[in-house]
This record gives C-alpha cells, sequence and structure tokens, in this order.
C-alpha cells in the first residue's frame, strides 16, 4: 500500500492549494507580459524602419553632384607619351601633394554605395564628402595610390579592366591578388569593361563580352557583387543606359560631360585630376565643377 505524503509542517491543506494556485497564476502572467513586450518591440521597431520611396529622375537631379575624381596612370612621364596622354598622367610627388591637400582640406571619401543611398534615399554623408576613382588597372593605382589613401585614412573606387589583369610591360597591371586586397581593406572593386571597348559602339555580343563576363570574374576574385561601371573614355550612349540597371549596376560613372535626365544614376559625373594641375588647381576645380545645383 502506497504511503500518502503529508503536507509540510505547518502548513494545511487548503492553505497549500492556495499557495501553488497563486504561484500558477503569477507564472501565467510573467509569460504573457513577455509576449507583450516582444510584440510590442517588434513593432516598434517597424515603426522606426519605413521603406523609403526611392527619389526619381528630376529629383536626384536636383541634388548637389559629391565631387568625384577620376585618375588613370601614376607615374613620371616620359619622353615617348603623347600630349594627349599627359592629361592621364599624374607625378607620384603631385599625387601625393593633391591627396594630402583633400585631407588636410577637410575632406572625407566615399565609396558607391553611400553616394547611391544619398541620391536615392537622402542617405546622411560627411562633411565636404568627395569620391576618389581610378581607371583601368595600372599598378601604380595600387601601389602609389592605394598606400597614399591609406595614409590618410581614405578609400577608393577601381574600375577594373578585367582583360589587364596581371600583365605586365611597359605599364604593369594590378593582379588578382592586389585586387582581393583592395576589396578585403574596404576599397570598393567596379568593372571598366573587358579591354575598354567604347560603350557607345556596343554590339549584342559585347554585352556578355564586356559586361557579363567581367563582372562575374571580379565577383569571383574579390566574393563580393559587383553593382558600378565606369564608361571607357567616359562615353555613353543614352538608348543603352536601361541595359546596365538589367545587368545588376545601380550605378554608373562617366566623366566631365552633362548627364542624362532620364538617367542621373548611371550617367555621374567625374572629373580628370591632370599631372599639369598644383594642388591649388584641383582645389579650385573641385568648387567650379560641384559646388551647384542644376536649376
Amino acid at each position: 500500500m502506497k504511503k500518502r505524503l503529508k503536507p509540510a509542517s505547518g502548513l494545511s491543506p487548503l492553505i497549500l492549494a492556495l499557495f501553488i494556485t497563486l504561484l500558477s497564476t503569477a507564472c501565467s502572467d510573467s509569460q504573457n507580459r513577455e509576449k507583450i513586450i516582444k510584440t510590442t518591440s517588434t513593432a516598434e521597431v517597424k515603426e522606426d524602419t519605413p521603406k523609403q520611396k526611392p527619389a526619381d529622375a528630376k529629383a536626384i537631379m536636383a541634388k548637389r553632384e559629391v565631387p568625384v575624381l577620376c585618375y588613370h596612370q601614376i607615374r613620371n612621364n616620359l619622353a615617348s607619351d603623347s600630349k594627349r596622354a599627359h592629361d592621364d598622367i599624374i607625378s607620384p610627388d603631385k599625387f601625393r601633394e593633391h591627396i594630402k591637400m583633400l585631407a588636410d582640406s577637410g575632406y572625407h571619401t566615399i565609396l558607391p554605395d553611400q553616394l547611391y543611398n544619398y541620391l536615392v534615399f537622402n542617405g546622411k554623408l560627411p562633411e565636404k564628402p568627395i569620391m576618389i576613382t581610378f581607371d583601368d588597372t595600372d599598378m601604380d593605382q595600387f601601389t602609389v595610390g592605394n598606400a597614399t589613401l591609406k595614409k590618410y585614412g581614405f578609400k577608393g573606387v577601381y574600375f577594373i579592366m578585367t582583360v589587364s589583369i596581371g600583365r605586365k610591360g611597359r605599364i604593369s597591371y594590378m593582379t588578382k591578388d592586389n585586387i582581393k586586397q583592395l576589396s578585403d581593406e574596404g576599397n570598393t572593386i567596379a568593372s571598366h569593361t573587358y579591354d575598354h571597348k567604347n560603350f557607345a559602339q556596343f554590339t549584342d555580343e559585347d554585352w556578355k563580352i564586356q559586361i557579363d563576363e567581367p563582372t562575374k570574374k571580379l565577383e569571383q576574385i574579390t566574393g563580393k557583387k559587383v553593382e558600378y561601371f565606369a564608361y571607357p573614355y567616359g562615353v555613353y550612349k543614352a538608348s543603352n543606359l536601361h541595359k546596365l540597371k538589367e545587368y545588376g549596376f545601380k550605378a554608373a560613372f562617366i566623366l566631365s560631360t552633362a548627364r542624362d535626365e532620364n538617367y542621373p544614376l548611371y550617367t555621374i559625373r567625374r572629373i580628370i585630376d591632370p599631372g599639369r594641375y598644383t594642388a591649388k588647381n584641383l582645389y579650385y576645380s573641385i568648387n567650379k565643377s560641384f559646388n551647384k545645383t542644376k536649376s
């Protein structure tokens, strides 16, 4: 025969039952309160992060332009260089002087994602924002350009022409490891076609050769999506701009020509910093070219 358990000393069965009932009710209330807190917290988060409607082309055109600089070769001029080539060449000493001027003047570098969020969703930018870009994959952009930017805590955008990766000759080009390092250090790796073919002359086949395959190659190297593009020679064709969006690009960069009013995200202006400029010349050029809004 099983023995009945006696209630604890000094507690009648009635009091013990009442105690158990109160304890069970308290636990139930606590669980309900926890559910309410969790539900309220989730609702508050949703209310604090509403989806913002993207700006249309007209609104983007009306925004103040952010200065974007473009560099090609960072080396000393050679006797064999053409007069035209001098615009795309800046000596290492002058490049360092110009970047120091930007830092001393209070500029802060931004990357394409920040610019995109500013233009489309009115995202915040640092005081005196500027973007520094490099075209064509030259090795001196890594050895001189990246080293100089790092000295001032700056980041850059590297538009890669994939046919050149790893090539050596009169001009040496960045390797896959160089490109991966730039990406890992927080710089943006972007597309500049396969072999610098003029965008305005693209055939149907070129969308695979010049756009799709280079994008895939750069993504394999960096492990990151490639979402930005720079036109060779800064030349674009208005009727083809919509295709860049179809191929996954969020924005594209020209040079100093006028933007397309229907596709301002795909015709973001840049200016070249020519080797003949002093640091003061560059400062004035930035202010003249970008410190204005479209009326």
